[in-house]
């Protein structure tokens, strides 16, 4: 038996990695798996949240957001309805939560890592 795009039930989608996909932010990543396409920037910031000021301490943070038309109906984006919905904040949350797990952030100064991640 096999999927709607042939693959069999046990098998996984193709996964494509494309690293240094944009040449301005500090890092950048194109990712693949089968149709779905996720780009995700890395930019650095030379300060810290409020509650990280002169702890030494750097910070890790994620925005997220789908394009409108990354599904099959266009969305509106949540820019323009002035405020982000509570699926794209958890997806935020998440992201942020397991780059900290595992990013030492004494080792960053003062500096915030922000990724940017966009479902094109």
């Amino acid at each position: 038996m096999t999927r709607f795009d042939g693959r069999k039930y046990d098998e996984i989608r193709p996964v494509k990695i494309t690293r240094a996909y944009t040449e301005i932010p500090e890092g950048s990543v194109l990712i693949e798996v089968g149709k779905t396409k996720v780009l995700c920037t890395a930019s650095v910031e030379e300060r810290v949240p409020p509650f990280q000021k002169g702890t030494g301490n750097g910070w890790v943070t994620a925005e997220y957001s789908m394009l409108p038309r990354a599904t099959g109906v266009r969305n509106q984006r949540e820019a323009t309805r002035g405020r982000i919905g509570g699926r794209t904040m958890e997806i935020q949350r998440l992201i942020g939560r397991s780059l900290r797990s595992v990013v030492d952030v004494s080792k960053l100064g003062e500096r915030t890592i922000w990724l940017d991640c966009d479902v094109l």
